[in-house]
């Protein structure tokens, strides 16, 4: 039986088309922000709105989508959102459009993630959920190493050209439009169709949910409460002498080898379990991090991001895996949307915390104490976590 349906094939794509989009730009969304007289603490407040946004709608729509029954819509309606507030950003320079277009882009995240990752579980068997997810980050992440490729090679013929990098954007995501046209809804059953939902419902379920699912979200949230943003990694190669060309090259190298283990590491993890693989990926994590906060040589810096890329291929998608096999198919968008949620929030606090600590004590206490950090969360995984995922499905299931 073919695992990698035509229905993953789709959805790879279209993930792989519209992070090509995103991507493209966002190595030049700062700078072009600023060129149109957009402050740091501006552009700040824009990406914690945007950030925001996506977090909270993620458990609202994903608990519609299994309230209805229904994942393509959500899936349809959420890329091309996200595609068509690419132009929207070069159309007008006034900060209350660049906030309802930036914005717009991250609420058809919010719309699309719970449906879509309920889809490509559907996909998948118990035993396959690791490939599948697998495949699908690989394919995404791809897009992260096209995008900033493509900008890189345009704004070397075209310096400082940054508003036609936004319509070219919106190239790939058309292409994401219509390929998303291509899918076709399958059959679900709700016994919830009459039931009210509101914007903040989904938190409801968060009671109701198998014990496993509390356990590895807990786990996955306190992990997301230190993993700040990836700019902190490269502003650390700004400190070391890399020029902005450098550290997108490294940010390009890093995706590459995201893509490049995906699907390997998903594979392996279906074999070994989940809960080894994403404690293997929290070891490289801290080991990454650990060595950050001392780090002055370059080419160690450049391993650094190579094992880095190996952490995220062995966490990312393998997060939404376990958590597929730990709950009931009626309540994947749920599931998947109220953790995606709050995992929004919590990343925006660690990059948030990360900053204090690093403008008061320095990079390298940063790094360190995330490092010291993840090998605690370890910890809870090894000795909190005991049942085994695929046992907990089969109970979950009857």
């Amino acid at each position: 039986m073919r695992t990698i349906t035509r229905t993953v094939w789709i959805l790879s794509l279209i993930s792989l088309f519209t992070d090509t989009a995103s991507e493209m730009l966002y190595p030049i969304l700062p700078i072009y922000l600023k060129h149109i007289g957009f402050s740091i603490v501006l552009i700040g407040v824009l990406e914690g709105l945007a950030e925001a946004t996506a977090g909270l709608s993620k458990g609202y729509f994903g608990k519609l989508s299994d309230k209805m029954g229904r994942r393509v819509p959500f899936v349809q309606l959420g890329y091309a959102f996200s595609a068509l507030s690419k132009p929207m950003m070069a159309v007008f320079v006034y900060p209350l459009w660049i906030f309802f277009a930036r914005t717009l882009d991250r609420f058809g995240k919010g719309i699309r993630t719970g449906a879509r990752d309920a889809l490509l579980s559907d996909e998948a068997t118990p035993q396959t959920k690791g490939k599948i997810f697998g495949f699908h980050r690989a394919m995404d992440t791809l897009g992260a190493v096209l995008g900033p490729l493509l900008a890189l090679l345009y704004l070397y013929f075209y310096p400082e050209n940054y508003i036609a990098l936004f319509y070219i954007a919106f190239i790939p995501g058309v292409l994401a439009i219509v390929a998303s046209s291509l899918l076709k809804e399958k059959n679900h059953v709700s016994a919830n169709a009459q039931t009210k939902t509101s914007f903040f419902s989904f938190l409801n379920y968060w009671k109701m949910s198998p014990p496993l699912y509390r356990k590895v979200v807990i786990g996955l949230l306190i992990f997301a409460v230190f993993n700040s943003s990836d700019v902190f990694l490269l502003l650390k190669g700004k400190a070391l002498g890399l020029d902005d060309t450098a550290i997108i090259g490294v940010y390009i190298f890093y995706n590459l080898i995201y893509a490049l283990f995906s699907m390997p590491l998903g594979i392996l993890a279906d074999k070994i379990g989940f809960k080894r693989l994403f404690i293997f990926g929290l070891a490289l994590f801290a080991i990454v991090y650990i060595t950050m906060s001392f780090n002055t040589n370059l080419y160690l810096y450049g391993i650094l991001f190579l094992i880095y890329g190996i952490y995220a291929a062995a966490t990312e998608g393998i997060s939404k895996a376990w958590i597929s096999n730990s709950v009931k198919q009626n309540d994947l968008g749920t599931a998947i949307g109220t953790y995606a949620g709050f995992q929004s929030i919590c990343s925006m606090l660690a990059s948030s915390l990360a900053g204090l600590i690093w403008f008061y004590y320095g990079a390298g206490v940063t790094f360190f104490m995330t490092g010291c950090a993840t090998l605690i969360c370890m910890g809870y995984f090894l000795f909190y976590i005991k049942k085994d995922t695929l046992t907990a499905t089969k109970q979950n299931l009857k």
